[in-house]
């Protein structure tokens, strides 16, 4: 193994220098220990605070992950299985035909609920109660378990139900007991009543929304008003709520979650293949693309879909058990693109390997 630390501490460092990044942080552990804790650049470009391994980042996907957990956590404890009905634990959610909805394909973006209700503000995705009642009032878009389409934000709202109902307990502290267990308390969050720690987003240049030729079925999972952009991250309602499609994370949690993945301390031995053993696959119905997913989470990288079938994970985070890696970068200049995440994963990769 070359020193992996010095190599990817150039190589983040590099993308800062090149004006591409503003921060950045990167963590990756090796058959679980630790072998990456990088963090360069800035936190907030006018106070010229900077970034710190602890500096928690606004990232909207990667939450995703953190909210599979707490569902398999709960698998774990007993308290349901993947092929529990949802309206078992939720019976408000059966109604419009969806009482056979399964834990499984809320997990695997099979359940066919990926839209927002017409009209959808800021405020509603901001409130719980409302986004409970929209999804007991969704109407599938496809027979559930027959086709798979990104849940981009229900799949939060849904999971989270799901979590809540199963456990008796709020998010929050699910959550609580999850960033304990892998040592780093709090560094994985939804709401936050303070966040005047959290590094600062900002848009990457890009093109305006006029020049933008959206499905419409995208737009439908993901209103123009609720697009992840810099305004958005640093609305003080969004800072705030229980939103738990995202989280606001450092990378070193994020890592240290993914492996114990991958050595039983965050889940058991026996649940974790659910994670990289795929559950669903094909055309996304929302998206347009190719897709493949385990329980929760995406399978393969995005730069190479074929030379890494079992790697899991969602948005510049995640584990390949065939390597014993696990890994995170977070950053907080908002791209559509994989660029940085191909460029520090690779160099990590390339250094253990």
């Amino acid at each position: 193994m070359t020193d992996v630390q010095e190599v990817v501490t150039e190589r983040a460092a590099e993308l800062v220098r090149s004006g591409r990044e503003r921060g950045l942080q990167v963590a990756a552990y090796v058959d679980g220990r630790q072998v990456v804790d990088v963090a360069v650049g800035l936190a907030d470009p006018v106070t010229r605070r900077p970034v710190e391994p602890g500096t928690l980042f606004s990232n909207w996907s990667v939450g995703k992950g953190a909210t599979a957990t707490l569902v398999h956590r709960l698998v774990d404890a007993g308290a349901l299985t993947a092929d529990t009905r949802v309206a078992e634990i939720w019976p408000g959610f059966a109604a419009h035909g969806k009482d056979a909805i399964t834990v499984r394909q809320a997990l695997d973006h099979t359940a066919g609920v990926p839209g927002l209700p017409p009209g959808v503000t800021v405020d509603d995705v901001c409130d719980w109660p409302t986004m409970v009642a929209a999804l007991e009032q969704a109407k599938p878009w496809w027979e559930p378990g027959t086709a798979v389409g990104y849940h981009a934000y229900t799949f939060g709202f849904l999971n989270g139900e799901i979590a809540r109902r199963a456990s008796g307990r709020e998010l929050s502290d699910l959550l609580a007991d999850l960033t304990a267990a892998i040592g780093f308390p709090g560094e994985i969050a939804y709401g936050m009543a303070d966040p005047s720690g959290l590094a600062v987003p900002e848009d990457a240049p890009g093109p305006e929304d006029d020049d933008l030729d959206l499905p419409e079925e995208m737009l439908r999972a993901v209103p123009t008003a609720l697009f992840p952009t810099a305004a958005l991250g640093s609305d003080p309602r969004i800072l705030a709520a229980d939103i738990p499609a995202g989280a606001k994370v450092s990378a070193r949690a994020l890592a240290r979650m993914y492996a114990g993945w991958l050595d039983g301390t965050v889940v058991s031995r026996d649940r974790a293949p659910a994670a990289w053993t795929e559950s669903s696959s094909g055309t996304d119905r929302v998206y347009g693309n190719p897709c493949r997913w385990g329980l929760g989470f995406g399978l393969g990288l995005p730069w190479d879909q074929e030379g890494s079938s079992r790697v899991f994970g969602m948005a510049g985070a995640g584990a390949d058990p065939d390597r014993g890696v696990a890994l995170a970068v977070t950053k907080n200049v908002l791209s559509t693109d994989f660029d940085t995440a191909r460029v520090l994963v690779t160099a990590v990769l390339d250094a253990v390997r």
